[in-house]
């Protein structure tokens, strides 16, 4: 009964906001050319800035998509211009949103705009000290799990903006969202190949919360940091020979030669195997021919999520074949967990790339970084 009562309201709120929106119409005749913003590395989205509102068109939202998307960020209390009929309306700046994956909160939290937050999928997986001490003191609803929403409770919250990200265009449960006229838009910034591409998405998570300058600060700030690491790097002679990945059900993973992990080991100045593949996600190989390949290899960087040699062996006894795992030069991003278990590379790392280069450059190039401590990466015992 009381979930019914929850349906009419909302009901009776989209028809009151649909008309409101017909009645805000204004001819787009009058309107500007707009600005477009800069954006230098990210591929996935565009913005043009217009008197009293912002035009966003996210162009990558999943691998291969042909499909875009189209926001219309409008000042609140300001008119809403004329716009095609697909265009989702966010009035801002967004005071409540429920973001989807962990990778937002960093970003959040960095643009000091998480105080926003009022309910996130499985709350469990979120690591970071400052978004959990919210969710202990009950101030961020756990929604359940992100393929069955609590849909009750989320729209209890009432946010007036979900963050969500697709993985091939099909997620019920966005459009189960939209169908209450909530607005939703999708985060592409994990189909990003450049890291620095993925970072940029602050940009796109700012706009809709008027925070565009301190996007615009903090972005400046990890992209100067991640091109002087990459500068000092490419000043030593030596690249040490790099494998990546680690198997899963019988398929060693290897990311590919143009993926964004392949980037991070080209610009720490090292020779990854895999360097002169097309590919720019993850290669599926059997064990045989990544040992043909990597055997010898001197350092292994990204073996999966595991934290110690016995535990690698307990999975695959041909780990203890390789070069790297005789030599401990094997390298795992599971130095910094969350309270609940989560790994903060997941979460913080495509946010902040600079923090990764210079990891995986003091693995590589200890000599050049004496007196940095890994964040993400630590050596396998």
């Amino acid at each position: 009964m009381r979930f019914l009562v929850v349906l009419v309201c909302y009901f009776l709120c989209l028809v009151s906001c649909k008309q409101e929106k017909e009645n805000k119409v204004i001819d787009s005749g009058t309107q500007t050319e707009g600005i477009v913003e800069h954006i230098k590395y990210a591929k996935g989205f565009t913005v043009k800035s217009f008197e009293g509102y912002k035009e966003i068109k996210v162009i990558a939202p999943w691998p291969g998509s042909v499909k875009s998307f189209n926001y219309l960020l409008v000042k609140k209390g300001t008119p809403v211009p004329e716009h095609e009929a697909n265009t989702v309306i966010i009035q801002v700046p967004v005071e409540t949103v429920i973001p989807m994956s962990t990778t937002n909160i960093p970003v959040l939290e960095y643009l000091e705009a998480d105080k926003a937050i009022v309910g996130f999928p499985n709350t469990k997986f979120i690591s970071s000290e400052k978004t959990r001490k919210r969710i202990d003191e009950g101030d961020i609803t756990d929604l359940g799990n992100d393929l069955e929403l609590n849909m009750e409770l989320l729209l209890e919250l009432k946010p007036e903006l979900v963050i969500g990200f697709s993985v091939n265009g099909n997620n019920k449960s966005l459009d189960r969202i939209e169908k209450f006229g909530i607005p939703v838009v999708l985060d592409g910034a994990w189909t990003e190949q450049h890291p620095l591409g993925r970072a940029e998405w602050i940009k796109f998570i700012a706009a809709f919360f008027d925070k565009d300058e301190e996007a615009k600060t903090l972005f400046k700030t990890i992209e100067t940091n991640y091109l002087k690491a990459k500068e000092m790097a490419a000043t030593v002679a030596n690249k040490p020979v790099v494998l990546s990945g680690s198997m899963f059900k019988e398929v060693w993973n290897i990311p590919g030669g143009k993926s964004f992990v392949a980037k991070y080991l080209e610009d720490a100045n090292t020779d990854y195997l895999w360097k002169l593949n097309e590919n720019n996600g993850s290669l599926q190989l059997n064990f045989e021919s990544v040992l043909e390949k990597a055997q010898n290899a001197e350092l292994w960087i990204g073996a999966g999520n595991f934290d110690s040699k016995s535990q690698m062996t307990e999975k695959h006894k041909g780990y203890a074949f390789f070069k790297a795992f005789k030599n401990n030069n094997i390298y795992t991003y599971t130095k910094k967990k969350g309270a609940e278990g989560g790994l903060y590379y997941y979460e913080l790392g495509p946010m902040r790339p600079d923090l990764i280069l210079k990891d995986i450059i003091k693995i590589a190039h200890p000599e050049l970084l004496t007196d940095y401590e890994t964040y993400f990466f630590k050596r396998l015992e």
